[in-house]
């Protein structure tokens, strides 16, 4: 489980920038070099091979180099199990909140009779 919440950690702090995330909706159109990963953004090239490092290390993305060109793809795995354990949060609370809302209303019930 521990294993599990060190790579949510990775996924979730590597979404928790707008680069990251726009550089990850480009490659979700397929492959794609460093250089035309790079071009929409204002920053120099060491800057955004940071963003890439983060991604390659979350695993959200791989790399390759063939010749001077490394291209770029999503590895969406990471991206699923993070999916998995918010849908999972999301049932929690709503049994949690449907208990609460339950409970409330017996309290209400018991106070009118």
């Amino acid at each position: 489980m521990t294993n599990l919440h060190a790579r949510l950690d990775e996924t979730f702090h590597a979404l928790a920038d707008p680069t990251r995330r726009a550089v990850l909706a480009k490659l979700s159109r397929g492959p794609a070099s460093v250089s035309d990963l790079a071009e929409p953004f204002d920053m120099a090239l060491p800057t955004f091979l940071q963003h890439l490092k983060v991604l390659e290390q979350s695993g959200l993305i791989r790399s390759r180099k063939s010749g001077r060109v490394r291209t770029c793809e999503l590895k969406p795995k990471p991206l699923a199990d993070a999916e998995r354990w918010m849908a999972d949060q999301l049932a929690m609370w709503t049994r949690r909140l449907d208990q609460l809302d339950s409970f409330l209303l017996q309290l209400k019930s018991k106070e009118q009779s």
